[in-house]
């Protein structure tokens, strides 16, 4: 088997993990390179609405009607122009959403799904960032049962700074 068959058939099942933040734009260009490197391969984007802040916002807004299905189209717009309108033809792509435990839920998909690879940025280092997704990412890493690309924001930074 030569190389070229090799990585058609690797990493068919590609999962980004979005939190919709500038870290994650920028990591979602090498989960589309993954994906448009092989063909026939499958992306899912993922984002994990936290169980606390979906209790808490339909408990606030409770008074407006169709408050789901408005708040989901309004993500799916935001996903629409955040990513999918950057995947060419010929890319397999689907939109997933969860409520939960963001780590727990990004492993639960990733374990029914078989999936190959999962891409997911990293913000920077200070304490907060840290306790918010760097946690996440940890966990990810620690306890995924397949590959995992994590790209740092600082990595971005580093490639629009001119080079010397």
């Amino acid at each position: 088997m030569d190389d070229n068959n090799t990585l058609q058939t690797t990493f068919q099942r590609i999962l980004f993990c979005t939190d919709l933040s500038e870290n994650a734009g920028f990591a979602f260009q090498f989960a589309l390179d993954a994906a448009r490197r092989r063909p026939g391969s499958e992306l899912y984007i993922l984002h994990v609405i936290p169980e606390t802040e979906a209790q808490f916002w339909k408990t606030y807004v409770y008074e407006v009607e169709d408050v789901d299905n408005k708040a989901k189209r309004d993500l799916d717009e935001r996903m629409r122009q955040a990513y999918v309108s950057r995947v060419p033809d010929g890319v397999n792509v689907r939109v997933e959403y969860r409520i939960g435990k963001d780590w727990q839920e990004i492993l639960d998909f990733a374990h029914h799904k078989r999936t190959d690879l999962i891409v997911i940025g990293r913000q920077g280092r200070s304490a907060l960032q840290k306790a918010l997704f760097g946690n996440v990412t940890e966990k990810i890493v620690r306890k995924a049962d397949c590959a995992v690309l994590v790209v740092p924001l600082s990595y971005q930074k580093r490639l629009e700074q001119p080079a010397t």
